[in-house]
């Protein structure tokens, strides 16, 4: 073969080596969602030790809540930390048959992983009681209690007209009234459901911020601890940046003291998917 010959079969023989190397390998195919389960010895299995969920639908005053929280010297109430979101992928056949074999199912990994995180959150914080107060936790609080059956609930209510509300103006462009409701409302009922199924302290946003100490002195006696009256200057904390996505980040909590809550909707303004839930919660 003549030598421009050879380098041609050469280049081509590369190029279609390059071409092979470069297509895209399929994607691990993972098996269905388990079922999950809890675990096998909590004593072992878990380092933290009855950790505390605040349920409440967006808008309820959440963030406001961990703050006064998370201004006790023994509470640790972090950002959001979504820890439901967080999924395990196991992406090759041998470490399926390796987790397999180990008696380790996906979601029993996960769950080592959520318990590891909130644990390091703990740990670093150098207090006693860590406190997650995500809202969207209200779709898993099945989860939860599978993953720390000794879990405890703190249920965050607020009018449901007045959820509505605050959801809508905090952009009335995108988030229409009748928006509003509908996503407002599949928070409100997950809580309910979760509410029927697992005891928890309630606590009013209404009379949160009208009687901060008095709420505080009770939630404090729920968890054990003894209420410290700094809770209430939260401002005199670091609590992290107020940022979109993992908390609110308006005006009203960069303030640093609370503020009074806006005047309850009278009844004939409550809309008519509301007034179910709103009856429930004894605001009708």
């Amino acid at each position: 073969m003549p030598w421009k010959g050879k380098v041609n079969a050469a280049v081509e023989g590369m190029i279609g080596y390059v071409i092979t190397r470069a297509r895209p390998r399929p994607a691990a195919v993972q098996p269905p969602r388990d079922e999950p389960r809890p675990p096998a010895d909590p004593e072992s299995d878990r380092l933290l030790r009855a950790p505390v969920f605040v349920l409440s639908p967006v808008r309820s005053g959440s963030t406001l809540f961990r703050v006064l929280l998370n201004s006790h010297s023994r509470i640790h109430a972090p950002h959001e930390l979504h820890v439901r979101r967080i999924a395990v992928t196991l992406t090759t056949e041998p470490v399926r048959q390796a987790m397999e074999a180990a008696g380790h199912r996906t979601s029993d990994i996960e769950h080592i992983l959520w318990d590891r995180l909130l644990h390091r959150e703990l740990v670093r914080s150098g207090k006693e009681i860590v406190v997650d107060k995500t809202p969207s936790n209200v779709f898993a609080h099945r989860r939860i209690t599978t993953c720390w059956p000794d879990a405890r609930f703190v249920y965050l209510l607020r009018h449901p007209a007045s959820i509505v509300r605050s959801w809508h103006e905090a952009d009335p462009q995108a988030r229409p009234v009748e928006e509003a409701v509908r996503h407002t409302l599949q928070y409100m009922r997950h809580l309910e459901e979760s509410r029927r199924r697992h005891e928890g302290l309630v606590v009013r946003y209404e009379r949160l911020v009208d009687d901060t100490e008095g709420e505080l002195r009770r939630v404090c006696a729920w968890l054990g601890v003894e209420y410290e009256p700094e809770m209430i200057r939260y401002g005199d904390k670091d609590h992290g940046e107020f940022v979109k996505g993992i908390g609110d980040w308006r005006d009203k909590i960069r303030s640093g003291r609370v503020q009074r809550g806006r005047p309850l909707p009278a009844p004939e303004e409550v809309a008519e998917p509301l007034r179910e839930i709103a009856a429930a919660w004894g605001y009708l």
